[in-house]
């Protein structure tokens, strides 16, 4: 396992400029760097059969389907449509689902409902789950209980949240998966929880195109960043970056099934 993943990015969102416009040409930026895999995140139904060709067209890059917890919509998904794009070929998770209410302070119910339907779903396809949470931190794990998401376990994504629930995420089988924020200089709270995570318990990521790490702040992300994540991650734990990198990979070949 002596190759990184990036556990979380947007490929069909990516600025491909310096790229001329080819995303193979990115990703095999990224590979040249050892990043050998990537999981492309849905976060709507309009562009989920975008993210799963640009899976099924690329050899090292899978999928998820899920409706981001932001997403307004007239009207919610079926569980019928969202089985429709989750069943295809190297979709391999569900989500990014949850709750954020940090940019919303409305609709929480149907939000809420949303997010237990992707877990119910996640359920019956035996599929993992992609979590987005942010300030609905005892939400969050109440309807994850609630819905028996350890059943299927997953990831709480881009965590920005406090250590406790760091804690009782890891006690329903979900990894704790850490950003370029953790090489800010002001995100004291994300890199107490890297620090503290076991690496048993521990993805990495990009989110790219967002969340760009030092020393490219300003700059377009893109997967082969998620090195800089591994080498913040190796710095605050004092330990080999090739143990964080050998950690996470297994865990996440291990959460998402990959080939």
């Amino acid at each position: 396992m002596n190759y990184l993943i990036d556990s979380h990015c947007h490929l069909n969102l990516l600025n491909l400029d310096k790229y001329n416009g080819d995303l193979g040409a990115l990703i095999q930026a990224a590979n040249a760097v050892n990043v050998k895999k990537m999981l492309c995140i849905g976060v709507d139904l309009a562009t989920a059969q975008t993210v799963i060709d640009i899976a099924q067209q690329f050899e090292n890059v899978y999928a998820s389907v899920g409706v981001h917890p932001s997403e307004k919509l007239e009207t919610e998904p079926t569980l019928e449509t969202l089985r429709r794009f989750a069943s295809q070929h190297k979709v391999v998770a569900i989500g990014e689902t949850g709750l954020d209410y940090y940019y919303n302070d409305s609709g929480l119910d149907s939000m809420q409902q949303r997010f237990r339907n992707h877990i119910r779903l996640a359920r019956e396809l035996k599929k993992p789950l992609i979590i987005h949470s942010r300030d609905a931190r005892e939400d969050t794990i109440r309807i994850l209980r609630e819905e028996n998401a350890e059943e299927v376990r997953g990831v709480m994504h881009c965590f920005t949240e406090d250590w406790a629930m760091a804690e009782q995420a890891m006690e329903l089988g979900f990894y704790i998966s850490i950003s370029g924020i953790v090489t800010f200089k002001n995100a004291k709270n994300v890199q107490d929880v890297a620090a503290k995570v076991p690496l048993e318990n521990l993805l990495i990521e990009t989110d790219a195109p967002y969340l760009t790490p030092d020393p490219f702040r300003g700059k377009p992300n893109e997967p082969q960043y998620v090195t800089y994540v591994a080498k913040k991650i190796a710095e605050l734990k004092g330990v080999s970056v090739e143990a964080v990198i050998e950690a996470t990979t297994k865990n996440c070949l291990n959460l998402f099934k990959m080939n």
